[in-house]
């Protein structure tokens, strides 16, 4: 055997490998005795058939690829264990030739990552402050949500909620969307599509109008893109809100002492919210700039890896799977292998970002102990109820608990970033 190994780029390596005859004929006899025991040959027993004979019977190549398929995994991790390289996945193996057997197997490699110097990078983080407008702009939100729907007799205006019976008309035909639907109509709405809300503004209870509307040329079916559509809309109710009074009993309503605790309240909530966002936002420009700094190369399995992640969790939305992903795609007009392409950027990203952190990991010497993963386990069921006693023995498992503990790590590993670029260390 002639094993020769070419280094490629992106972490990877071409392995070419040159088989002698007699070590091809070594799994030539062993994928005939895995036959002749399978194959029937008229005027012998099965497992009697003389090889010569068995190989006419079903054919050279048909024994050659029988050998091939126990040749290759074999010999692969013989010149694997030959050259000394760590492969980190399958490889992707062609065929060269069959006489000599030659194959050709592009080996994917542990990634390189070369750090640049993360302790300098520096981001300006500006301290978050609640305006008054953000609090009344909240209050009036919640005095929308706890409007009164009171029936009018008068024509739809902007703000109300009607009762509609809507069809779609097309080519002479008529079919229902739905009877009896609530509705809000509201100045600049887009759903179903854009003017829908601006149709129904003056219609009286009981009137049925004919519209057409289009659907933007951006639209995700495109099928339907820049189409035309056409509504048969009936009028059944219409409501007009009665909004509460913004005052202390308003407040108590929402369980606070009075309109004074609400705002403060609100603005408590609010800044926690903004800060958090402002933490995710810095913890970001961190790992970009960490990302930024440094150079590495990593083998394409990674993103593929990456995509097949994204994949399952976009499929956990349906309850087919990923059956169901695939209907979702094909009412797009789309083919797994087109949402694949769209997905890789982001993969591509994701595994860049993952590297990155790893190594800094390394770099800091970053650990989690026992009693902190016993205590994130904790955070995870506190609120669980019943289930609690079953999350916490599934959360148990090792593997589980393995992937909590590289998920503190990294979430130690992001904080350092944060602290060095934030200046605070």
């Amino acid at each position: 055997m002639k094993v020769s190994a070419e280094p490629m780029e992106n972490s990877q390596v071409a392995l070419n490998v040159e088989m002698e005859a007699p070590e091809v004929d070594k799994y030539l006899e062993k994928a005939y005795n895995r036959l002749v025991g399978k194959v029937s040959v008229p005027g012998f027993r099965k497992g009697k058939t003389p090889r010569a004979i068995l190989e006419r019977h079903i054919g050279k190549d048909a024994l050659l690829q029988e050998a091939l398929e126990l040749l290759v995994p074999e010999v692969y991790e013989e010149a694997l264990e030959s050259q000394e390289i760590d492969a980190i996945a399958q490889p992707q193996i062609e065929l060269v030739q069959t006489e000599p057997v030659i194959f050709k197997a592009i080996v994917p490699l542990r990634p390189t990552v070369k750090l640049g110097d993360y302790g300098k990078i520096s981001i300006e983080s500006k301290p978050v402050e609640i305006k008054d407008e953000e609090v009344e702009a909240t209050i009036e939100q919640l005095r929308q949500q706890h409007a009164v729907l009171l029936p009018v007799d008068r024509p739809v205006q902007f703000g109300d909620t009607v009762t509609i019976g809507v069809r779609s008309e097309k080519q002479g035909q008529s079919s229902p969307i739905g009877k009896d639907l609530v509705y809000e109509v509201t100045k600049g709405g887009r759903l179903p599509l854009p003017g829908f809300p601006e149709e129904l503004e003056g219609m009286k209870k009981g009137e049925e109008r004919s519209f057409e509307l289009s659907y933007p040329s951006d639209y995700e079916m495109k099928e339907l893109a820049g189409h035309e559509h056409s509504f048969k809309v009936t009028a059944t109710e219409v409501k007009e809100k009665e909004l509460p009074e913004i005052n202390d009993e308003f407040a108590k309503s929402l369980g606070s002492e009075d309109l004074a605790s609400l705002r403060e309240q609100i603005a408590t909530n609010l800044k926690t919210r903004a800060e958090d966002r402002a933490r995710l936002e810095l913890e970001q420009k961190a790992v970009d700039a960490a990302v930024e700094l440094s150079e590495m190369e990593y083998p394409p399995v990674l993103v593929d890896r990456e995509i097949d992640r994204l994949l399952n969790e976009e499929a956990r939305n349906f309850p087919e799977g990923i059956a169901g992903l695939e209907n979702y795609l094909k009412s797009l007009d789309k083919t797994m292998d087109d949402h694949r392409e769209e997905l890789r950027p982001i993969a591509d990203r994701l595994v860049v970002r993952s590297l990155v952190l790893e190594k800094i990991t390394e770099a800091e010497k970053s650990e989690v102990g026992t009693p902190e993963i016993d205590e994130e386990i904790d955070k995870m069921v506190k609120h669980a109820g019943e289930k609690a006693e079953e999350l916490r023995n599934l959360f148990g498992l090792p593997q589980a608990r393995e992937s909590i503990k590289q998920s503190l790590i990294t979430r130690k590993t992001v904080d350092r970033l944060v602290q060095i670029a934030s200046g605070s260390v």
